[in-house]
């Protein structure tokens, strides 16, 4: 029987220092794209496919966070005075109940790898869902939906989110090669962490910021030594792995913002707006004023 992902880990500690100064006081992962943090998108993720638990690896200055997953009660008693009912219940309806929410630090900034590894004794021996906050998936059904699809299609094992990039950038990211395709699904050959040349890489297919793992990969990063950056890197821990563990990759249907970059980030917030009932018509409406005064594209 396939193992439920019930669990998800969120990695938050980063410092966000390519959003200064707007994150020296405010976690990066509080950056909202219309009106709902980066965060809570992932959590919102995670959610529709079925997580149940909730463990965030944050470091110093992050307690806005945990803040965030809690009742504000002086807020509550406001809104509910003054008759704000609709509020009330959208502030409910995305909190994590009672005992569904984990905390844990990462003392020190040593990479993906150590921050999921920080996360090992909440989630035991459980398979677990890595979702990197950093990258909102515009998709419907979600990315982590999907990729639970394909974990339970085939009996299990490790899945990857990618998606495919110009030759010329593969040197940024972490880079799987795929056979036995089956419709947008494949298994994954071998992994490249920043391949330096191209000749170097297996495909132009990029990790995207989402992972469904075997708690075994916490024993292969606790033995991990720092890989590119002087960090402790997660796709090296995996490429041990994939010596007894199976790896398949899902080419997920959706487009990957990057709000950790400026464009990305800005480039979230107008695909998120355009699409919502509320903000959409007015906000096409102000765009193509905008691009009308500054000359069109």
């Amino acid at each position: 029987m396939v193992r439920p992902i019930k669990t998800a880990v969120f990695p938050v500690a980063g410092l966000g220092t390519r959003f200064l100064p707007a994150t020296k006081a405010m976690p990066k992962e509080m950056l909202t794209v219309v009106d709902r943090p980066v965060i809570q998108l992932a959590v919102d993720e995670a959610r529709e496919a079925g997580i149940e638990h909730f463990v965030f690896v944050t470091g110093r200055g992050k307690a806005v966070i945990e803040d965030h997953f809690d009742k504000a009660f002086e807020l509550d008693t406001t809104l509910a005075a003054r008759g704000k009912t609709k509020e009330l219940d959208a502030l409910a309806k995305d909190l994590p109940k009672a005992g569904q929410a984990s905390f844990t630090r990462q003392q020190e900034p040593l990479g993906l790898g150590h921050a999921v590894w920080c996360a090992r004794q909440i989630v035991k021996d459980e398979p677990f869902a890595l979702l990197l906050p950093d990258m909102a998936m515009h998709a419907s059904p979600g990315c982590l939906k999907q990729m639970i699809d394909v974990y339970q299609t085939h009996g299990g094992g490790n899945v990857v989110a990618v998606e495919e990039v110009p030759w010329d950038q593969v040197s940024r990211y972490g880079v799987v090669g795929a056979k036995d395709w089956q419709d947008n699904a494949f298994t994954i050959t071998g992994m490249v962490e920043k391949p330096k040349t191209r000749d170097e890489a297996p495909s132009n297919l990029i990790i995207s910021g989402r992972y469904i793992l075997q708690p075994e990969i916490f024993a292969e990063i606790e033995r991990q030594e720092p890989g590119a950056g002087g960090e402790i890197q997660l796709t090296d821990a995996m490429i041990r792995l994939m010596q007894r563990e199976r790896f398949y990759g899902l080419k997920y249907r959706g487009t990957t913002y990057d709000c950790g970059d400026k464009v990305g980030f800005l480039a979230a917030n107008v695909a998120f707006a355009l699409e919502r009932p509320d903000v959409g018509p007015g906000f096409r409406e102000a765009l193509k004023k905008i691009l009308g005064d500054k000359g069109g594209l």
